[in-house]
């Protein structure tokens, strides 16, 4: 999986809700240790690919060429995931008019739901190099 940095930039008390949750589930990537040590690292890798799966799926009708930032665990019930790319539609240069959508994946009914799309100005996914 590639490492990732993420930056957010909000003004307004639904963009800080946004942050808030994510920032949130970014927390289950320090706390995962524990997670990891109750499943074997396949285990592991096969529920990130489910939920990259998942959530790719669930953001084609928005994403041309969606690309997903899996977190490895998620939560107790939760898998999640940050999945971008350029809207679908835009006519402008690549890069430019990209979006993120945070993406859900509820490990008991194994599906996923993404919320509506975060500009650049809001969210901006950096692999590191």
């Amino acid at each position: 999986m590639t490492k990732t940095s993420i930056v957010f930039r909000t003004r307004s008390r639904a963009g800080t809700r946004i942050c808030a949750a994510v920032l949130m589930a970014g927390l289950t990537l320090g706390s995962g240790a524990g997670l990891a040590s109750a499943s074997s690292d396949s285990a592991w890798a096969d529920f990130a690919k489910e939920v990259e799966a998942s959530c790719l799926k669930a953001a084609a009708a928005q994403i041309d060429k969606p690309k997903a930032v899996v977190d490895p665990y998620g939560s107790e019930s939760y898998g999640m995931a940050l999945v971008s790319g350029p809207a679908k539609g835009a006519k402008v240069k690549a890069g430019t008019a990209d979006i993120t959508l945070i993406c859900v994946f509820d490990k008991k009914t194994r599906r996923a739901e993404v919320g509506s799309e975060l500009s650049p100005r809001q969210v901006t996914v950096k692999p590191k190099a």
